[in-house]
């Protein structure tokens, strides 16, 4: 009896417990209710956003949850298709076999290994710059950086749509703040004229931006920038590897033969899509950073086998220069048969971002959840405000070197079927 009363306590003790979790304070009572109303707000807004169950690897054909066919992928970073590569998770499992599934450290204690140091090096030959430091993610790269950089005697000159990670390491920083309009060159040299007296000024832009999949005036940066003697800094997470003769990127793109100072960019899009991020440019900055970027000091390590697989699928891309040539081939064919049908697909036209405008939120909801459905199985989401500007939902088309014409074909044609349906096309 007596072990029965002692079992019987500490059942009590565990349902009292977990009471206390689920009451909790009165405050936090007080904080559902508010958060309830905000996520009923979203919902009657049409913008609540779902996430669909993927059960196989990343692919232009993958399995969904729900689906009891194959489901043709046309809203991954997986640019190259590279994500799925055999060698690449090869390279991953044989990492994980010398290397481990990871350091528990991070760098500067006991948390860099000899691949960590090869693929700064092989990431700074790829880019043409000195040298190169990884982060566990891009958007740690941009949290790191301008507080480094940037003094209160230095300006950070940044566009208006450049991606929240940069507008969030900016805040970071204590330099002067200035933005200039989307695109803007006009307004773009009005701050650098204003801020002359400054010590440093620091351009700070978007390759491409991601949600309307444009393209930066780059070379007119670059002439601004030597005319007023300011630095350039280029987020590159949706060029580098794809974009450019060669995939080097933006730089590339418009042959500028490195006059980009600073690129930061991302290893969990086109190479290999795992995780992981970089900054490459002077050694200077680079041995900087590894003395006080705070992500980088305060962060574990990028595992063995993402790095293994990042290394690899560098090594892919520098040896097969046909696999950019194949997105171009496979964009222009989409863009093309998309525009001919009536679409508004914005964007600039060799990159494989195309976002199909339609305007409204419940539109570009319904219509991606039509895609999805039966005899269709195209894998798109609808975009809508907080991500883009209210009145400009749209569905962003991410194009693959790995997808066939077949596969192009069959998109265009559900796109098609569908916006005839939804009055969207004629």
């Amino acid at each position: 009896m007596e072990v029965l009363r002692k079992g019987l306590t500490g059942v009590s003790s565990v349902v009292q417990r977990t009471r206390v979790i689920r009451r909790g304070t009165a405050t936090l009572s007080a904080t559902r209710d508010l958060l309830e109303q905000e996520l009923e707000g979203i919902r009657d807004a049409g913008t609540w956003k779902s996430e669909r169950v993927i059960t196989s690897r990343q692919g232009s054909a993958i399995q969904v949850q729900g689906q009891s066919s194959s489901i043709l992928n046309f809203c991954a970073n997986n640019y190259l298709g590279l994500s799925g590569h055999p060698e690449v998770i090869e390279a991953g499992k044989k990492a994980l076999e010398t290397h481990g599934a990871g350091l528990s450290s991070v760098r500067f204690i006991c948390g860099t290994q000899d691949i960590h140091k090869d693929l700064e090096a092989k990431i700074a030959k790829f880019h043409g710059k000195e040298d190169a430091i990884l982060y566990i993610s891009c958007f740690d790269a941009n949290a790191g950086i301008f507080e480094v950089l940037l003094s209160p005697e230095d300006a950070a000159i940044s566009d208006e749509l450049n991606h929240a990670s940069i507008i969030d390491g900016i805040r970071l920083c204590k330099a002067q703040r200035y933005r200039y309009k989307h695109r803007d060159l006009k307004d773009l040299e009005s701050h650098l004229q204003d801020t002359q007296n400054l010590r440093q000024r620091l351009i700070i832009t978007d390759g491409v931006f991601s949600m309307d999949g444009n393209v930066a005036p780059l070379p007119d940066i670059c002439d601004l920038a030597d005319k007023y003697k300011a630095m350039v800094f280029v987020d590159e997470c949706h060029a580098t590897g794809f974009f450019g003769k060669t995939g080097r990127g933006t730089e590339e793109y418009f042959n500028l033969n490195n006059r980009v100072d600073i690129i930061n960019s991302t290893l969990g899009k086109a190479l290999g899509g795992a995780a992981g991020g970089y900054t490459t440019g002077p050694k200077q900055l680079i041995d900087l950073l590894r003395q006080r970027s705070r992500p980088y000091l305060f962060s574990n390590t990028l595992p063995p086998p993402v790095v293994a697989c990042a290394s690899k699928a560098l090594d892919l891309i520098m040896a097969n220069t046909d696999l950019p040539q194949k997105v171009l081939t496979n964009t222009n064919r989409f863009r093309s048969r998309m525009i001919d049908a009536g679409f508004n697909v914005a964007g600039d036209p060799e990159h494989p971002i195309c976002p199909v405008m339609l305007g409204d939120a419940r539109l570009a909801s319904n219509f991606a959840d039509q895609m999805l459905g039966k005899d269709r199985g195209i894998y798109v989401i609808g975009f809508s405000f907080p991500v883009v500007p209210k009145g400009k939902a749209r569905i962003r088309v991410q194009i693959s070197a790995s997808h066939s014409e077949q596969d192009i074909d069959r998109a265009v044609d559900a796109f098609i079927d569908i916006g005839r349906k939804l009055n969207v096309v004629q």
